[in-house]
């Protein structure tokens, strides 16, 4: 017979599973909340441009929820450039439906939920679909900082982007797809 202490610790196990689904505009206003507790205001997306993204790129918007509460997000378009452009960061049209360079240009954890290894599921799970969909690279810019961090998930320092974006050194970061 299976004693009720386990029945309730195995139920607690199931009702916190990590779950990591396409964004929707309903999500929009925790989305903003996760970009400007993770970025300076210079560097997070506008609510104007979080919605443009959520109408044009949902194929490559995704969010890590448990609960029903979204802990984090990542999000870019695909382009045919190698790096990113700062124009991305303002434009945002269809992405094509194969081929191409996926970008991130958000990727964050609700400050709440950090060091639980979520931004890891986050760029697995956004490799893992570019993949499906044939794109050559997936390619970001970070502070020197966070060039190691990357680095762990096999991104490879590029050299400094030819970026203005919030008057930061940016560097690109890119990842060969198999």
């Amino acid at each position: 017979m299976i004693k009720k202490s386990w029945i309730l610790y195995f139920i607690g196990k199931i009702h916190h599973i990590l779950k990591i689904r396409n964004a929707s505009l309903s999500d929009r206003p925790r989305l903003i909340e996760i970009e400007n507790l993770c970025f300076s205001k210079e560097e997070a997306s506008t609510p104007k441009t979080t919605k443009q993204r959520l109408q044009h790129i949902r194929d490559s918007f995704f969010v890590a929820e448990e609960d029903v509460t979204i802990l984090g997000l990542v999000n870019g378009p695909v382009t045919g450039q190698e790096f990113i452009t700062d124009d991305l960061f303002e434009n945002i049209t269809e992405n094509p439906s194969f081929g191409g360079q996926q970008t991130i240009l958000g990727l964050g954890v609700h400050p709440d939920f950090q060091s639980r290894g979520i931004l890891a599921k986050l760029l697995a799970h956004l490799e893992k679909e570019a993949c499906k969909r044939t794109r050559e690279t997936v390619t970001l810019t970070c502070k020197e900082a966070l060039i190691s961090f990357y680095g762990k998930y096999g991104y490879i320092n590029m050299g400094v982007a030819d970026s203005a974006h919030s008057g930061v050194v940016w560097y690109n970061m890119s990842k060969r797809l198999k």
